[in-house]
């Protein structure tokens, strides 16, 4: 699927922003980095009625790609517990996939098993009492949190979606 990189080189004092996307069923999750790519911020979440009606979802990240000026996506890619690829990382895969057509920008697929358990833990600490409300936004939160921690530490990490040609 991917080939592993190592981070790029941090000379620059403007990196760039990064986007992070927890995709599911009848949402997505939106943060962005900051320009220096230390720290994650929800943005929104994105909701649509109907699980194949992407036209929308996708032309929103367009937008909030562009206002960011994002230069990657990060988005997060739902392996099974055993590290397989089932339905929904499937779908995530498909996803991605659109995500790079429409954007020209590349797109990282990112592990993220246990966010949502971590982002309901997330809330429960900080008294958040309407999980179903923000989850989507956190677990957002996480996956690109966990992506910029591995490349600021300089550590290899996961190559974009490659092209189909």
């Amino acid at each position: 699927m991917t080939q592993e990189t190592v981070a790029q080189d941090r000379s620059d004092s403007y990196y760039g922003r990064v986007l992070g996307l927890d995709y599911g069923s009848k949402t997505v999750g939106v943060a962005v980095s900051d320009p220096l790519r230390l720290t994650a911020q929800g943005v929104e979440i994105i909701r649509r009625k109907s699980e194949n009606k992407l036209r929308q979802t996708l032309a929103r990240i367009c937008e909030l790609a562009s206002r960011y000026q994002a230069e990657t996506i990060v988005l997060g890619f739902p392996r099974n517990m055993n590290s397989t690829i089932g339905e929904r990382a499937e779908a995530a895969l498909a996803f991605g996939r659109m995500l790079k057509k429409r954007t020209s920008l590349p797109v990282v697929m990112w592990d993220e098993r246990l966010t949502t358990v971590a982002a309901d833990r997330v809330m429960d600490e900080t008294g958040v009492r309407d999980h179903k409300e923000y989850v989507d936004e956190i677990a957002a939160m996480l996956i690109l949190q966990g992506y910029l921690d591995r490349l600021n530490a300089g550590l290899p990490v996961p190559g974009g979606i490659e092209d189909d040609d």
